[in-house]
This record gives structure tokens, sequence and C-alpha cells, in this order.
């Protein structure tokens, strides 16, 4: 592969990584942008970035165990609903007319980026103490719609990596606080960035995995992650 291309894919997951770690959401739908406009086609995009997502996600797994930011039973909640809903995402993607699905992932990543810049707005319009938040406890917030939230965050994970801008915000919102909402959701996403990856290369075969993509995004986002940070 030339140059040029491995740098776009490297700034990919540089731009990528640095968003996700200052916002806590946000890999997906940058790298894909990225990668769609570079001319990769929706499934090795999307493939591409699963695979990233299960490597970078799992060292933050463990940083978020370690810190005690995870809820088991929270983490079962969205993993088991999220990755069914990543079978439907990523089945969607492999059966349909890539050339033709172009315009229609393109405007999606329009409506996540946006729910990302409304969300990083309203972060920074909160005080220091409402940011922050207190520790709430998992088993104490409003479950109500926690399935159907990681369910659609699966179908929008499989189709263009999308997990979080759809289920972080979520359990904010049903008054969850920050450090078990991130770090819940940024442990069930392994699971279902693995669903993800495994169904669509069963789907289209390993032709469809662009190993020198996957290796560009990793180096770019292992340099972003103490910038963003």
């Amino acid at each position: 592969m030339d140059f040029e291309p491995m740098l776009l894919f490297a700034l990919a997951g540089f731009f990528a990584s640095f968003v996700d770690g200052a916002l806590g959401m946000g890999f997906g739908p940058t790298s894909s942008s990225i990668l769609l406009g570079s001319g990769l086609s929706p499934t090795s995009v999307s493939t591409s970035v699963n695979i990233v997502k299960v490597a970078t996600g799992v060292a933050a797994a463990v940083s978020h165990w370690r810190f005690g930011n995870i809820d088991r039973k929270l983490v079962l909640g969205l993993a088991l609903p999220g990755m069914a809903g990543a079978l439907v995402g990523a089945t969607l993607l492999s059966s349909l007319n890539g050339v033709a699905l172009k315009p229609a992932l393109a405007a999606l990543l329009i409506v996540i980026g946006l729910r990302i810049l409304f969300r990083f707005a309203r972060l920074r319009a909160q005080t220091p103490e409402q940011s922050t938040g207190q520790s709430v406890p998992p088993t104490t917030f409003n479950r109500k719609g926690l399935h159907l939230a990681a369910a659609c965050g699966g179908v929008t994970n499989g189709m263009i990596g999308a997990w979080g801008p759809v289920v972080t915000p979520f359990l904010l919102h049903r008054g969850l606080s920050p450090r078990y909402a991130i770090g819940s959701a940024n442990t069930a996403e392994v699971a279902v960035a693995s669903a993800s990856a495994v169904s669509l290369i069963a789907a289209v075969g390993r032709g469809g995995v662009q190993l020198g993509v996957v290796v560009a995004m990793l180096v770019g986002g292992v340099l972003a992650a103490p910038v963003a940070a």
C-alpha cells in the first residue's frame, strides 16, 4: 500500500482516538467519515473500524475495571441487546449495494456527529459540579428503555461503528453518573464491536478486511491517546 493512503488511515485513527478520548464517544463516526471519503467500501470501513475498536476497547475496559467505573450487570444488559443489534446492522450493510448506501451512511454520520456536538455543548454549559456529577450507583438510575437503546446502538455500530454516541448519552440522560456511563458503555462496546466485525467478515469474507488500514489506524490511535487525555 502507498505511503499517502497509509498516512490518511493513520490520521483517521489519530483524530478518531482524539475525539473519543476527549468526549468519551465518537471514534466510529469520526474514523468512518474519513475512511468513506477515502473511497473504501462501506463494508470495508465498518469491518476495519470495528476491529480497531475491539483492540482499543479492551485496553479501555481494563482501565475502567481497575478504577471501578463499571457495573457487571449493566455491562451485560448493554452487551447482549447490543450484539443482537450489531448482527442486524452488519447484515443490512453487507446485503445492500455499497454505492447506493454511501449517501444514506453519510446522512447517518451527520446526524450522529450533530448529536456528539450537542452533547459536548451541554457539557460545556454545565458547572464543574454538574459535569462531574455525584457517584450515582448503576442500581439506582432509571433503566427504562435500556435494552432498546443498546439494540439501536448495536445497529448503528454494525453499520458505521457508532455505539457511544447512541448509548452513552442515553445513560447520562437517565441519571447515571458519567464515570459509570462511560465505563460501562465502553466495556460493553468490546462485545458489540466483536459481534459487528465477526458478522461482517462472515458475510463478505476476509477480503473485506483491510489489514493495512487496521494497522495504520491502530498506530494513529495509540499516538493520539495521551494527547486526548
